[in-house]
């Protein structure tokens, strides 16, 4: 009887520990870039969420247009055989309002990211805003990419990372297509998803106030990080941190 009794509490302290580890063990985390990026600008939070015992996949997307975005994310997210966390940086918020409504995808995490609403396009957005010190250092080549200077990477994009790492930002950005921006949403997935916003207190690219803006349209669970535009590479952990709370709910 007595060791009945033991084999029940041992059954049932394994099943509660099952189910606790279960929303994060089926999950997959599912990291958009932004653009002047690739899927590299994830380096240190990936290990920190794997930690964690989650999957995690970086999307390289060709930055070519927001439909191209938007299928790119989709088919990793098609791929998952769990439920996904889909994380944006930057462009990559619009991507994920846009790629998100999957029945698969349960939250959505905006990294000092743009939140359109449906009908909305990117260069809509800061139309109320000042032009950030970073966007107005923006270059054209022949074929409409736009790409950032060196220099600029290091004072208004990364300005918080020590010079080498800023100069294998510039050294491995992704440009993107200029039209890309005018591309207009046609849903908006934040409405029917948990929500939450890192905002960047020192983003040079993207308004502060703007950023809080998105989170409170949203209604995000938010937290603010002094930090430049890419949080994710300066402040690892506390991005990660938010990740995976919006994994284990």
């Amino acid at each position: 009887m007595k060791r009945t009794l033991i084999a029940s509490a041992l059954l049932a302290a394994t099943t509660l520990t099952a189910h606790a580890a279960t929303p994060a063990a089926d999950t997959t985390v599912v990291l958009v870039h932004g653009a002047f990026a690739d899927g590299s600008s994830w380096d240190k939070v990936i290990p920190l969420l794997q930690a964690k015992g989650l999957k995690v996949v970086a999307v390289q997307n060709p930055l070519t247009s927001l439909a191209d975005d938007v299928a790119a994310a989709k088919r990793v997210i098609d791929a998952q055989t769990g439920k996904v966390v889909l994380v944006g940086h930057s462009w990559g918020g619009t991507v994920i309002t846009e790629a998100g409504t999957s029945d698969k995808v349960k939250a959505l995490v905006y990294v000092a990211a743009f939140a359109p609403s449906e009908g909305q396009a990117t260069s809509e957005l800061g139309k109320d805003y000042a032009v950030p010190p970073g966007i107005a250092t923006l270059q054209a080549d022949a074929g409409g990419f736009l790409w950032l200077p060196a220099a600029s990477v290091a004072a208004n994009f990364a300005q918080d990372v020590p010079p080498a790492t800023a100069a294998l930002i510039a050294a491995t950005q992704g440009p993107i297509a200029a039209q890309a921006f005018a591309d207009k949403t046609t849903v908006a997935a934040w409405k029917n998803k948990a929500n939450y916003y890192i905002a960047a207190a020192d983003d040079r690219m993207i308004d502060p106030a703007l950023q809080r803006a998105f989170a409170a349209k949203i209604k995000a669970t938010t937290i603010t990080v002094k930090s430049s535009h890419v949080p994710m590479v300066s402040q690892p952990q506390k991005v990660a941190d938010v990740i995976i709370a919006a994994a284990q709910r």
